[in-house]
């Protein structure tokens, strides 16, 4: 696929997809598609509820537009979803949310589209679960008709000083062209730069972990943070 000639649909406007929408729509023609009509309603009227975004940030970098129709998508031929991936009450990955995206976006495909997936999920998750769906809806296959690639999304929300485009993006595809066309679409806006993954597996895993490092660093400091309190230990001092 040339890249000089795609159209972009982000699907998925939460914290991870609107900041990512709106670096897109810098340089390339871009939609920014959400199921909830009142999120897309307000972004329309240049307002993020969710305060990722200010007002001038989001004003200034969304050339593209919002949408809340299936329909719109049937116009684009690279689609990143970025929808929620949430565990259920016995912590199991609850996949509905991307299960219903894969349906809604095999609905479009076209030949020579590429899907790229930015949700966190378990190793194995975007070979095992969503491309079967995608050739179902679609009719067409894999590395064949259409492309897929993984992208998994670093934001963390609330922080104003590591941004999108400041912190490094690990990159795979399905084959060695997706995964460098994958590698050279993020490069066209993350500053950090990439560093492509040789599967999709080994990215997905590496979300995977970064997750875990992250939750057993806050819960080892919580457990110092009620010892030191019990000594009489400022926490906030030691660190």
């Amino acid at each position: 696929m040339d890249i000089n000639n795609i159209k972009i649909a982000v699907i998925g406007l939460g914290y991870v997809g609107l900041p990512l929408m709106v670096e897109f729509a810098k340089k390339y023609p871009t939609l920014g598609f959400d199921i909830n009509s009142e999120r897309i309603s307000q972004l329309k009227d240049g307002v993020d509820s969710m305060k990722d975004l200010s007002e001038n940030e989001l004003g200034e970098g969304v050339h593209g537009s919002f949408s809340v129709d299936p329909a719109d998508l049937e116009d684009y031929n690279v689609y990143i979803i970025t929808v929620p991936t949430p565990v259920d009450k016995n912590n199991r990955p609850d996949l509905t949310a991307l299960e219903n995206t894969c349906h809604l976006v095999g609905k479009v495909l076209s030949k020579n589209d590429i899907v790229i997936y930015e949700s966190t999920v378990f190793p194995g998750a975007t070979e095992e679960v969503c491309i079967p769906i995608l050739e179902a809806c679609s009719g067409l296959k894999l590395n064949e008709s259409f492309y897929v690639g993984y992208s998994p999304e670093r934001i963390n929300p609330g922080d104003k000083k590591h941004r999108l485009s400041s912190v490094i993006k690990v990159t795979a595809g399905s084959n060695k062209e997706a995964a460098s066309f994958v590698n050279t679409l993020y490069q066209s806006i993350i500053k950090a730069g990439t560093h492509p993954a040789s599967s999709i597996k080994v990215a997905e895993a590496s979300k995977v972990i970064e997750n875990t490092q992250r939750d057993l660093n806050i819960a080892l400091v919580n457990e110092l943070s009620i010892i030191f309190h019990r000594l009489g230990i400022d926490t906030e001092e030691v660190l």
